[in-house]
Protein backbone atom coordinates (compact mmCIF):
# COMPACT_ATOMS: atom_id res chain seq x y z
CA UNK A 1 0.00 0.00 0.00
CA UNK A 2 1.53 3.27 -0.96
CA UNK A 3 0.38 5.62 1.62
CA UNK A 4 -0.50 9.78 0.73
CA UNK A 5 0.32 12.73 3.04
CA UNK A 6 -1.90 16.06 2.46
CA UNK A 7 0.59 17.41 5.06
CA UNK A 8 3.89 19.05 3.80
CA UNK A 9 5.99 20.08 6.99
CA UNK A 10 6.70 18.14 10.08
CA UNK A 11 8.27 18.49 13.71
CA UNK A 12 9.87 15.76 15.22
CA UNK A 13 11.42 15.54 18.88
CA UNK A 14 14.28 13.11 19.86
CA UNK A 15 14.84 12.96 16.03
CA UNK A 16 18.46 12.14 16.63
CA UNK A 17 17.67 8.92 18.57
CA UNK A 18 16.89 5.92 16.83
CA UNK A 19 13.19 6.04 16.45
CA UNK A 20 13.61 9.45 15.49
CA UNK A 21 16.25 9.22 12.94
CA UNK A 22 14.22 6.46 10.99
CA UNK A 23 10.93 8.50 10.99
CA UNK A 24 12.60 11.48 9.59
CA UNK A 25 14.11 9.61 7.03
CA UNK A 26 11.15 8.57 6.21
CA UNK A 27 9.41 11.57 6.15
CA UNK A 28 11.77 13.33 3.90
CA UNK A 29 11.95 10.80 1.61
CA UNK A 30 8.13 11.43 1.01
CA UNK A 31 9.00 14.78 0.65
CA UNK A 32 8.02 16.28 3.70
CA UNK A 33 10.02 18.79 5.15
CA UNK A 34 11.29 18.13 8.64
CA UNK A 35 12.42 20.15 11.70
CA UNK A 36 14.25 17.88 14.20
CA UNK A 37 14.80 18.80 17.62
CA UNK A 38 16.77 16.83 19.86
CA UNK A 39 20.05 17.51 22.43
CA UNK A 40 22.09 15.41 20.72
CA UNK A 41 23.07 16.08 16.81
CA UNK A 42 22.51 13.43 14.48
CA UNK A 43 25.85 12.85 12.27
CA UNK A 44 26.23 15.02 9.15
CA UNK A 45 26.03 11.99 6.75
CA UNK A 46 22.33 11.92 7.65
CA UNK A 47 21.55 15.49 6.79
CA UNK A 48 23.58 15.46 3.60
CA UNK A 49 21.38 12.55 2.80
CA UNK A 50 18.27 13.76 4.06
CA UNK A 51 18.11 17.05 2.46
CA UNK A 52 14.56 17.76 3.53
CA UNK A 53 15.27 17.34 6.99
CA UNK A 54 16.97 20.47 9.16
CA UNK A 55 18.33 19.90 12.34
CA UNK A 56 18.03 22.46 15.82
CA UNK A 57 20.01 21.59 18.65
CA UNK A 58 16.99 22.57 22.06
CA UNK A 59 16.09 20.60 25.47
CA UNK A 60 12.64 20.54 25.12
CA UNK A 61 12.03 21.00 28.32
CA UNK A 62 13.17 24.87 27.25
CA UNK A 63 10.02 26.26 26.53
CA UNK A 64 11.32 29.87 25.17
CA UNK A 65 13.89 28.00 22.98
CA UNK A 66 11.49 25.54 21.56
CA UNK A 67 8.93 27.66 20.59
CA UNK A 68 11.43 30.05 19.23
CA UNK A 69 12.75 27.26 16.72
CA UNK A 70 8.94 26.02 15.92
CA UNK A 71 7.92 29.46 15.31
CA UNK A 72 10.82 30.74 13.13
CA UNK A 73 10.03 26.88 11.09
CA UNK A 74 6.39 27.78 10.57
CA UNK A 75 7.35 31.72 9.54
CA UNK A 76 9.75 29.71 6.81
CA UNK A 77 7.16 26.91 5.63
CA UNK A 78 3.50 28.34 7.12
CA UNK A 79 2.35 25.61 8.11
CA UNK A 80 3.15 22.36 10.40
CA UNK A 81 1.01 19.69 9.47
CA UNK A 82 3.01 16.66 11.79
CA UNK A 83 4.31 16.02 15.16
CA UNK A 84 5.66 13.21 15.94
CA UNK A 85 7.11 13.17 19.60
CA UNK A 86 9.35 10.28 20.39
CA UNK A 87 11.13 12.54 23.45
CA UNK A 88 11.82 9.95 26.46
CA UNK A 89 14.30 8.63 29.03
CA UNK A 90 14.87 6.34 31.01
CA UNK A 91 17.42 5.84 33.13
CA UNK A 92 17.58 2.73 34.49
CA UNK A 93 19.89 2.98 38.00
CA UNK A 94 17.93 6.23 39.02
CA UNK A 95 14.77 5.15 38.07
CA UNK A 96 13.19 3.23 40.79
CA UNK A 97 10.38 2.78 42.80
CA UNK A 98 8.40 5.21 43.93
CA UNK A 99 9.11 5.00 47.02
CA UNK A 100 12.53 5.43 47.03
CA UNK A 101 13.20 7.32 44.09
CA UNK A 102 14.84 10.96 44.72
CA UNK A 103 11.84 13.37 43.98
CA UNK A 104 14.29 15.39 41.57
CA UNK A 105 14.71 12.54 39.82
CA UNK A 106 11.04 12.08 39.66
CA UNK A 107 10.76 15.46 38.65
CA UNK A 108 12.67 15.53 35.90
CA UNK A 109 11.74 12.54 33.68
CA UNK A 110 7.80 13.81 34.17
CA UNK A 111 9.41 17.20 32.60
CA UNK A 112 11.36 15.42 30.02
CA UNK A 113 8.74 12.77 28.79
CA UNK A 114 5.13 14.88 29.87
CA UNK A 115 5.49 18.12 30.42
CA UNK A 116 7.70 18.62 26.56
CA UNK A 117 4.21 17.13 25.44
CA UNK A 118 2.23 19.94 26.65
CA UNK A 119 4.63 22.39 25.74
CA UNK A 120 4.65 20.96 22.13
CA UNK A 121 0.72 21.37 21.81
CA UNK A 122 0.67 25.04 23.10
CA UNK A 123 3.10 25.86 20.61
CA UNK A 124 1.99 23.39 17.68
CA UNK A 125 -2.04 22.81 17.88
CA UNK A 126 -3.10 26.32 17.38
CA UNK A 127 -0.95 26.27 13.96
CA UNK A 128 -2.65 23.47 13.11
CA UNK A 129 -6.31 24.76 14.05
CA UNK A 130 -5.56 27.52 11.77
CA UNK A 131 -4.34 25.83 8.39
CA UNK A 132 -7.18 23.00 9.38
CA UNK A 133 -5.10 20.01 9.34
CA UNK A 134 -2.72 18.29 11.97
CA UNK A 135 -2.01 14.42 12.85
CA UNK A 136 0.36 13.76 15.66
CA UNK A 137 1.80 10.83 16.78
CA UNK A 138 3.20 10.25 20.28
CA UNK A 139 5.67 7.50 21.54
CA UNK A 140 4.79 6.03 25.17
CA UNK A 141 5.37 2.17 25.75
CA UNK A 142 3.74 -1.16 27.05
CA UNK A 143 5.36 0.10 30.59
CA UNK A 144 2.56 2.00 30.92
CA UNK A 145 0.41 -0.64 30.77
CA UNK A 146 1.30 -3.17 33.74
CA UNK A 147 3.63 -2.85 37.03
CA UNK A 148 6.74 -4.47 37.62
CA UNK A 149 8.74 -6.25 40.23
CA UNK A 150 12.29 -4.12 38.86
CA UNK A 151 10.09 -0.81 38.29
CA UNK A 152 11.22 1.72 36.15
CA UNK A 153 8.37 4.02 37.86
CA UNK A 154 8.66 7.69 36.91
CA UNK A 155 8.68 6.31 33.02
CA UNK A 156 6.49 4.16 33.50
CA UNK A 157 3.62 6.45 35.01
CA UNK A 158 4.38 9.43 32.83
CA UNK A 159 4.15 7.03 29.46
CA UNK A 160 0.77 6.09 30.99
CA UNK A 161 0.18 10.16 31.56
CA UNK A 162 0.63 10.82 27.71
CA UNK A 163 -1.66 8.02 26.45
CA UNK A 164 -4.44 10.18 28.44
CA UNK A 165 -3.14 13.27 26.96
CA UNK A 166 -3.04 11.97 23.69
CA UNK A 167 -6.88 10.55 23.58
CA UNK A 168 -7.91 14.02 25.07
CA UNK A 169 -5.88 15.68 21.98
CA UNK A 170 -7.92 14.06 19.85
CA UNK A 171 -11.15 14.43 21.36
CA UNK A 172 -10.81 18.49 21.92
CA UNK A 173 -9.68 18.58 17.89
CA UNK A 174 -11.12 16.35 16.16
CA UNK A 175 -13.65 18.68 14.48
CA UNK A 176 -10.62 21.12 13.54
CA UNK A 177 -9.58 18.00 11.61
CA UNK A 178 -5.90 17.50 13.92
CA UNK A 179 -5.70 13.84 14.86
CA UNK A 180 -3.97 12.46 17.59
CA UNK A 181 -2.70 8.81 17.99
CA UNK A 182 0.18 7.21 20.50
CA UNK A 183 1.94 3.83 19.94
CA UNK A 184 3.56 1.55 22.79
CA UNK A 185 6.20 -0.04 21.61
CA UNK A 186 7.84 -2.67 23.45
CA UNK A 187 11.36 -4.04 23.36
CA UNK A 188 13.08 -2.33 20.64
CA UNK A 189 16.81 -2.47 19.90
CA UNK A 190 18.13 1.29 20.21
CA UNK A 191 20.37 3.42 21.73
CA UNK A 192 18.23 3.22 24.72
CA UNK A 193 18.98 -0.21 25.65
CA UNK A 194 22.95 0.49 25.60
CA UNK A 195 22.86 -2.81 28.16
CA UNK A 196 22.17 -5.24 25.86
CA UNK A 197 25.82 -4.44 24.08
CA UNK A 198 27.02 -5.13 27.48
CA UNK A 199 24.85 -7.87 27.83
CA UNK A 200 24.10 -10.14 25.23
CA UNK A 201 22.48 -12.87 27.56
CA UNK A 202 19.51 -10.52 28.80
CA UNK A 203 18.73 -9.27 25.06
CA UNK A 204 18.62 -13.20 23.93
CA UNK A 205 16.54 -14.37 27.53
CA UNK A 206 14.45 -11.44 26.46
CA UNK A 207 14.25 -12.71 22.95
CA UNK A 208 12.93 -15.99 24.28
CA UNK A 209 10.42 -14.47 26.51
CA UNK A 210 8.85 -12.60 23.41
CA UNK A 211 6.37 -14.62 21.10
CA UNK A 212 7.69 -13.48 17.85
CA UNK A 213 10.97 -14.68 19.56
CA UNK A 214 12.98 -11.22 18.60
CA UNK A 215 13.36 -7.50 19.95
CA UNK A 216 11.79 -4.29 17.38
CA UNK A 217 13.67 -2.42 15.39
CA UNK A 218 13.51 1.28 14.97
CA UNK A 219 11.97 0.74 11.57
CA UNK A 220 9.02 -1.44 13.11
CA UNK A 221 7.73 1.65 14.88
CA UNK A 222 8.66 4.13 11.89
CA UNK A 223 6.50 2.36 9.85
CA UNK A 224 3.89 2.14 12.07
CA UNK A 225 4.60 6.13 12.97
CA UNK A 226 4.49 6.96 8.96
CA UNK A 227 0.76 5.04 8.54
CA UNK A 228 -0.94 6.79 11.10
CA UNK A 229 -0.04 9.94 9.94
CA UNK A 230 -0.89 9.31 6.30
CA UNK A 231 -4.02 10.24 4.79
CA UNK A 232 -4.99 6.55 4.76
CA UNK A 233 -5.27 6.51 8.73
CA UNK A 234 -7.65 9.30 8.00
CA UNK A 235 -10.46 8.10 10.33
CA UNK A 236 -8.02 6.72 12.95
CA UNK A 237 -7.81 9.12 16.29
CA UNK A 238 -7.74 8.65 20.06
CA UNK A 239 -6.17 5.07 19.44
CA UNK A 240 -2.82 3.32 20.80
CA UNK A 241 -1.13 0.73 19.45
CA UNK A 242 0.68 -1.65 20.70
CA UNK A 243 3.98 -3.16 18.75
CA UNK A 244 5.54 -5.12 20.68
CA UNK A 245 5.79 -8.42 19.55
CA UNK A 246 2.89 -9.96 21.01
CA UNK A 247 4.25 -9.73 24.82
CA UNK A 248 1.29 -8.09 26.37
CA UNK A 249 -1.13 -10.66 24.18
CA UNK A 250 0.31 -13.22 26.66
CA UNK A 251 -1.37 -14.55 29.98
Amino acid sequence: MRLNFKGKTAVITGASGGIGLEISKKLSQNNILVLMLDLKSPRKEFLNNNKNCEFKKVDVTNFKKLKLHINNFYKKHQSIDYLINTTGVLWFNKDISAINIDSNIWDKVFEINLKSMMYLSKIIVPKMIKNKLGSMVHISSIDALSGDDKPQDAYGASKAAMIRLSKSFAIQFASKNIRSNIILPGPINTGMQIRWKKNPKAKKNLEKFIPLNKVGKPEDISNASMFLLSDEASYITGTELIIDGGITAKP
